[in-house]
């Protein structure tokens, strides 16, 4: 049932560009906002918890689906795999991670630099100042993919529909915040320390998994040697799983693919293996399903 919804929710998710702006989930923003507005006037532990709350309720709906939708007869079971098809689709992103990088090549190869700047920018969530396009968009290809696939299918997997959408969820809330702090009416770093730990506590195993992914899927060689000498011991959580997705996936590249001659062939190179990666994935889900595992 697992496997179906994921196979069904990635191709829902490649004819249906014209409805990606649903995938944005801009309803719950209100409840993210008031969360932010109250924490960011407490202390720490406060922060951790009211964050915990916004997650719990905005998964509430989700979890009484889940449980009214998840028994055993025929009927049911087929409400339950429509209902976890939905929920892949609408976690999956916000936007489709290889439209965005098309985007970002068509612009490129149609001599629109602003276009393609701006989707870079989207792509890193940062602005970019004297940076090497090549690097910054690969770093961006594969730091993005566990944030908008990989986690999402590695908790839709563990605990299917509530899990992705937990995932979703902390993500949407996390982006929010630092949209919020990016705007500098007011401080609510805080909230956004306890929000970014959240979500980098729920990427850290998608993260290591899909790293590992990129070294199967390339040059094993000199990805296992970027994770060990991952240095980003003093760094936060989050920077941590950043860094090690985006130095693991370049590396893996390394005699793999050839060497791009602008950021536009970087970007393909860079999907074409978070591709590879995803087909590893499915295929082991595949094989767990097989033989019961992942049911």
């Amino acid at each position: 049932m697992k496997l179906l919804a994921l196979i069904l929710g990635f191709g829902l998710e490649h004819v249906a560009t014209q409805l990606l702006h649903l995938r944005e989930l801009r309803a719950l923003d209100g409840l993210f906002d008031i969360g932010i507005r109250f924490g960011k006037r407490s202390g720490k532990i406060v922060a951790y918890l009211v964050v915990i709350l916004m997650l719990a309720i905005a998964t509430a709906p989700v979890v009484i689906a889940h449980l009214l939708l998840a028994q055993d007869t025929f009927g049911w079971q087929f409400a339950y795999t429509a209902f976890a098809l939905v929920v892949v689709f609408l976690c999956l992103g916000p936007r489709d991670l290889g439209s965005e990088v098309d985007e970002y090549c068509a612009a490129l190869d149609a001599g629109d630099e602003s276009l393609a700047r701006s989707v870079l920018i989207e792509l890193s969530e940062a602005e970019l100042r004297e940076v090497d396009e090549v690097e910054a968009v690969e770093r961006a290809v594969f730091v993005q993919a566990p944030n908008r696939i990989f986690g999402v299918v590695f908790w839709f997997v563990l605990l299917g529909p509530v899990g992705a959408w937990l995932f979703r969820t902390s993500d949407l809330c996390r982006r929010r915040a630092a949209f919020v702090n990016a705007r500098g009416e007011e401080s609510n770093t805080t909230v956004l320390r306890a929000i970014n730990q959240i979500h980098a506590l729920l990427m850290w195993l998608p993260v290591r998994l899909a790293a590992l992914g990129y070294a199967l899927s390339g040059s094993f060689d000199d990805a296992w040697e970027s994770w060990r000498g991952d240095g980003g011991a003093a760094m936060s959580l989050h920077r941590r799983n950043d860094t090690l997705a985006a130095s693991v996936g370049r590396a893996a590249m390394t005699g793999s693919l050839d060497e791009p001659e602008n950021s536009s062939q970087a970007a393909r190179n860079s999907m074409r293996l978070v591709t590879r990666t995803l087909f590893i994935w499915l295929t082991i889900v595949a094989l767990m399903t097989l033989f019961g595992w992942a049911f």
